[in-house]
């Protein structure tokens, strides 16, 4: 994958100048062959077949006996009549090359296999490593690293949380690695204790907590974009089980939880040592600067062992894409990632490297006023703390080398996104998840906008109790339709009003009374936004939004929002599937998410993940507002993605009928509101405290 080669051994050490040269013959090749001892010097017949080269070279190897030579386009007949397989290719004229057999195990699952795995999809594709879909940890060829590169404020950890969210909503185990969240801890001096090399790695884990103080939402904000951590106040991913309450009436608020760190434990120091590095250092520009040793030490040591855990992650544990999130704004340094990521894991794993640049000058201070109200700036001045983070953008630029020349010529797969997503450039993208992960940021965006998710209203399957099926709205259903349709105008013209005001209560830098963060968009924030109205191709969905106006509204009947087709057991109660089918019942019960219904077009929540994925790719793309009218299965799987939900709450999340769920991309995630129709006031109340949980009934 990269032509950076490894260390050749009549290199000494001291003699690395960043570039460490590939052996001549691979690791893999290595551990297939024997043991050498003289070089064959004797020649290969040239009228040998291919079987009989592979005796030559291998003595072990026995060639099919051959009844009589005829010409190379002609099958071979062994002695027993038993032809050799054939094909329509003509044979060589010449020998190939050799191919030595690929080694074989008892222990499949677990031997590691660096041959990549073209296409691997949960639920869609299955093999005897990886019944189940998923990559699996032996296949290293089939992973991917990605590199962030760029300077500080460009909005690298924003497009980490979003890639991260993307794969792991794929069923991709994804993890993000932050160099910045461990720099903290450790020049903090809360018992981070420097190891005697900067290379070194202590021989165990500790677990060092953040101390987090009284945060205002910008500040929160600022921490989970730039730390990566997630708030259970805006994105809930550990759902509360329904058997300690009602499902409507677990309205508490909860806490955010402080963000921590786990750093490995550092070879044992002298207590002089100790009581040196347990004091907090200045983390100011000048903490940033090349010729501050100590800073730089630490700066290095938390890079490196933050690699190490990417690398753990991998090929020790279950991960299929870990990120590593700091500047890696030298080639040197990228120099360095490399080398670590090819000594340990070999030249088979994926590694893409993803530059974020900013060229638009809105853009830039957006993203500068988020790091103001980061945990770097905590408390202080945002004027003395704006002129101190652009000396540390300044120190960053004097050693900045963009991707470009050094990566294509040594062939390293990379792309490049200018003013996040307003331009992208890519240079040989490998692998399927490489694939994806480019794929979904062609089609980047955060315009401010709305995105409403609801289900249709009351059917008469609903009041049967009947799963699946094409019935009418009953007439509460009708009854939501038209209130919906009402409401839904008053909020579009509502988030008019409120974005203006916004727009006009945002200064840089900040000051007291800003709407903040503002979020980092390239484009007009004032042009007028269009609404968008997805439906399914279900009646029941169809009719919930015939009152929207065409004229308004941009009205659309989409077969991917279609419920999940339940198969055999389309049109039955639950009751009923467990008196007919009662070891499928309990079957689904046991594993919803990867349970698929059977029958002529059954299907299961993986499958409803993949074909939805289109609809998640251009909501993203998108600049206009929507409303999705659904059904519960696929509001579901929309809220697992938009949320950033574990993939074991997917399936069983209440998403009960009158509710809509008010969807608001930010720079730190989405924000999230929940609606109720009260159909005395025929009308939607807010519901403030509302948060997802688990449905108390298995459906």
């Amino acid at each position: 994958m990269s032509k950076i080669p490894l260390q050749a051994p009549e290199h000494s050490p001291g003699q690395s100048n960043g570039v460490v040269p590939r052996p001549k013959t691979s690791a893999r090749s290595e551990s297939r062959t024997e043991p050498r001892t003289e070089p064959r010097t004797e020649p290969i017949p040239q009228s040998q077949s291919q079987s009989q080269i592979l005796a030559f070279r291998n003595p072990e190897l026995k060639p099919l006996p051959l009844l009589s030579n005829h010409s190379s386009h002609a099958p071979a007949i062994s002695q027993d009549g038993v032809g050799s397989a054939l094909s329509d290719t003509p044979a060589p004229s010449a020998p190939a090359s050799p191919r030595m057999p690929a080694m074989r195990s008892n222990s499949a699952a677990s031997t590691p296999r660096m041959r990549p795995t073209t296409l691997d999809i949960p639920g869609l594709t299955k093999s005897k490593v990886s019944p189940d879909g998923k990559i699996a940890q032996r296949d290293v060829g089939s992973k991917l690293v990605i590199i962030m590169v760029g300077l500080p404020a460009r909005g690298k950890s924003y497009i980490t949380k979003k890639m991260t969210r993307y794969l792991n909503w794929l069923q991709h185990d994804t993890k993000i690695f932050n160099v910045g969240e461990r720099r903290r801890v450790a020049a903090s001096g809360h018992g981070y204790q420097m190891s005697s090399s900067s290379l070194e790695r202590g021989p165990s884990g500790l677990a060092h907590a953040l101390e987090q103080k009284e945060s205002t939402l910008p500040q929160i904000a600022a921490k989970i974009l730039i730390n990566g951590e997630s708030v259970d106040t805006l994105s809930p991913l550990n759902l509360p089980s329904p058997v300690r309450e009602h499902h409507d009436a677990g309205l508490d608020c909860v806490d955010p939880r402080p963000a921590r760190v786990v750093s490995p434990g550092p070879a044992p120091l002298t207590p002089p040592q100790e009581a040196e590095n347990d004091k907090a250092m200045d983390q100011s520009a000048s903490f940033f600067d090349p010729s501050n040793k100590k800073a730089a030490q630490i700066r290095e040591q938390c890079a490196m062992e933050t690699l190490d855990d990417l690398l753990d992650y991998i090929l020790i544990g279950n991960g299929s894409v870990g990120i590593f999130d700091a500047t890696n704004s030298t080639l040197a340094r990228r120099k360095q990632i490399m080398e670590k990521i090819r000594q340990r894991a070999g030249p088979e794993l994926n590694v893409l490297f993803v530059e974020s640049v900013c060229q638009d000058q809105t853009l830039l201070e957006s993203n500068m006023r988020l790091k103001l109200s980061g945990p770097d700036y905590d408390g202080k001045d945002p004027v003395a703390a704006l002129t101190d983070f652009k000396k540390r953008v300044a120190i960053y630029e004097k050693n900045y080398v963009p991707i470009g020349d050094y990566e294509e010529e040594n062939n390293m797969p990379y792309v490049k996104m200018v003013d996040v997503g307003r331009k992208m450039v890519s240079h040989q993208v490998r692998g399927f998840l490489a694939g994806q992960a480019v794929y979904y940021l062609l089609n980047f965006n955060l315009a401010p906008r709305m995105i409403w998710i609801t289900r249709h209203g009351e059917s008469l399957d609903n009041v049967a109790g009947k799963i699946g099926g094409d019935s009418d709205l009953s007439e509460n259903g009708r009854k939501y339709a038209k209130a919906m349709t009402r409401f839904i105008d008053c909020q579009r013209k509502e988030w008019a009003i409120h974005q203006a005001d916004k727009i006009a209560n945002t200064h840089f830098p900040p000051i007291p009374g800003d709407h903040t963060p503002p979020n980092p968009h390239y484009g007009n924030e004032t042009e007028t936004k269009n609404f968008c109205v997805w439906t399914s191709m279900l009646k029941r969905s169809v009719q919930s939004a015939e009152h929207f106006c065409d004229e308004n509204y941009d009205v659309k009947q989409m077969r991917m929002l279609d419920e999940l087709n339940a198969g055999i057991m389309e049109g039955l109660t639950y009751t009923e599937i467990k008196e007919r089918y009662e070891e499928e019942f309990f079957r689904r019960r046991k594993d919803k998410l990867a349970y698929r219904y059977p029958g002529p077009g059954g299907e299961g929540y993986l499958d409803v993940i993949n074909r939805i994925r289109p609809v998640i790719v251009e909501l993203e793309r998108m600049t206009d507002h929507c409303l999705l009218v659904t059904h519960r299965s696929v509001a579901r799987v929309l809220l697992a993605y938009f949320q950033g939900l574990n993939r074991e709450d997917v399936a069983d999340l209440d998403c009960p009928l009158g509710i809509l769920y008010q969807l608001e991309p930010k720079p730190y995630g989405v924000e999230f509101k929940a609606w109720r129709y009260n159909p005395d006031q025929d009308d939607f109340e807010h519901l403030p405290d509302y948060k997802l949980r688990r449905a108390p009934v298995i459906h």
